[in-house]
C-alpha cells in the first residue's frame, strides 16, 4: 500500500493507494468518533460494491444508510444533490454524520458539495471507482453540481477526510471510462512532469502501464499543488490545461455526449495547438507529440464539427476560469511546462479553432 499525504493544516488528509485496501479501518481511523454514515453511490456501481462496503462498516461498528443516484454526468444536477439532502434528512442525519463518495468524479463532486452544505457542512470521504477520480477529482477538495449553461458552476471547496484509492475497482470499468482517466493523466505530465510523459509516450498502451505508480504519481504531483493553493488562487489554476476548451464541448454537446476526459483530451490539443501558433512557446514537435498520444491511450482529439470558434467562446463565457471579463487560458510552453495566459483574444482564439479543424478534423 502507498500513501500519499495533502498538506492543508487541519484540513490535511492522507489518500491510500493500492490494491484490495481495508476500506473499512481506513474510514475508522479517520473518522474515530463517527457513528452515522450515508453512502452515496449510483446505479452501475452499487449493484457490484454496495453490499460488501456496507457489511465491512457495520463490522467496525458504523450505522449506515445509502442513497443511490442515476449514473452519468447527464444526473450531475441540483435534482440529483437534492435527492441526496432528502436521504440525510429522511433519516434523520445530525451535524456528526459523514457522507461516503462511492463512485467516479459524478458521485464525488456530488457528495461532497452535499457534505460541504449539509447542516454547513458535515465530514465526507471519497471512495474513487474510476481511474478519472482516482488520479484527479477525488484529491483536492473539489466539488460541484453542474447548470445547464456552465459545468461546475454551483460547489464548494470541502476536503475529504480520506480518500481510499483502491484498485480493485478499476476490473469493471469500461475501457471508455479508463479511456477518459487517462486524459487527466497525461494532463500531469504536459504540465508539471516530462518524464512522466515520456513514461506515458514509451508505454506501448494502458495494459503495459503500471497503474499503481501511474495513480501515485498523479497524487503526489496534484497533492503539492493543493497543498500551495487550496483554493485556485494561482498555481492551482494550471490543473485546469485542457478544461476550458473541455468544459465548452461538454456543454455545447450536451453533458454525457463526451465523457469528461474525452473532453479534456481534446481540449487539451486545442490549447496546445493555441499555444504554437501563438508564440507561447510550445514547438510543432510538442503538439504533435500531444496528438501522437492521445489515440494510444483511446482518447478523441478532434473537435466536434458542429461547435463552431463562436460556440466556443460562448460556452467558455459561462466557465468559472472567467476572471474580470477575460477568459484565462492553461497554455502550455513546453512538455512540462504550463502557466496561465491573459491576453488571448476572442478572435483569435475564433479564428485558431477554425484552423484546428482544418488540420485535424
Amino acid at each position: 500500500m502507498e500513501k500519499v499525504h495533502i498538506a492543508l493544516d487541519e484540513n490535511s488528509y492522507d489518500i491510500f493507494i493500492g490494491h484490495g485496501l481495508d476500506s473499512a479501518a481506513i474510514i475508522k481511523d479517520a473518522l474515530p468518533k463517527t457513528k452515522d454514515l450515508l453512502i452515496v453511490s449510483n446505479e452501475t456501481i452499487a449493484p457490484l460494491y454496495l453490499k460488501k462496503l456496507e457489511d465491512a462498516l457495520t463490522s467496525v461498528g458504523f450505522r449506515t444508510k445509502s442513497c443511490i443516484l442515476k449514473d452519468g454526468e447527464n444526473y450531475k444536477n441540483i435534482d440529483s444533490y437534492m435527492q441526496i439532502m432528502t436521504a440525510l434528512l429522511e433519516d434523520g442525519f445530525g451535524r456528526d454524520c459523514a457522507l461516503v463518495a462511492l463512485g467516479g468524479g459524478v458521485i464525488g463532486d456530488m457528495t461532497g458539495f452535499a457534505a460541504a452544505t449539509y447542516q454547513r457542512g458535515v465530514d465526507f470521504v471519497q471512495i474513487p471507482t474510476t481511474l478519472l477520480s482516482l488520479v484527479d477529482s477525488s484529491v483536492g477538495g473539489k466539488t460541484a453540481v453542474n447548470h445547464p449553461l456552465g459545468k461546475n458552476m454551483i460547489g464548494a471547496f470541502h476536503q475529504p477526510k480520506v480518500v481510499v484509492a483502491d484498485l480493485d475497482y478499476l476490473k469493471t470499468l469500461p475501457e471508455r471510462e479508463i479511456a477518459a482517466g487517462m486524459a487527466e493523466v497525461i494532463k500531469y505530465g504536459v504540465i508539471f512532469d516530462h518524464e512522466f510523459f515520456k513514461y506515458l509516450e514509451d508505454a506501448q498502451d494502458t495494459e503495459a502501464l503500471d497503474l499503481t505508480y501511474v495513480v501515485k504519481r498523479c497524487c503526489e504531483l496534484k497533492a503539492s499543488v493543493v497543498s500551495q493553493d487550496e483554493k485556485e488562487r494561482g498555481l492551482r489554476a494550471l490543473l485546469n490545461y485542457g478544461h476550458t476548451f473541455g468544459h465548452a464541448i461538454e456543454v455545447g454537446m450536451g453533458f454525457g455526449t463526451y465523457l469528461h476526459g474525452e473532453a479534456v483530451a481534446v481540449g487539451m490539443l486545442i490549447a496546445a495547438f493555441v499555444s504554437n501558433k501563438t508564440n507561447k512557446g510550445l514547438s510543432e514537435e510538442d503538439v504533435s507529440r500531444i496528438q501522437a498520444i492521445l489515440p494510444k491511450y483511446k482518447l478523441p482529439y478532434v473537435s466536434p464539427d458542429k461547435l463552431t470558434g463562436e460556440d466556443y467562446i460562448k460556452f467558455m463565457r459561462h466557465d468559472k476560469k472567467v476572471k474580470a471579463g477575460v477568459i484565462n487560458y492553461v497554455i502550455p510552453k513546453a512538455i512540462g511546462e504550463a502557466y496561465v495566459a491573459k491576453d488571448l483574444a476572442d478572435d483569435t482564439i475564433i479564428k485558431l479553432i477554425e484552423e484546428f479543424k482544418q488540420r485535424f478534423n
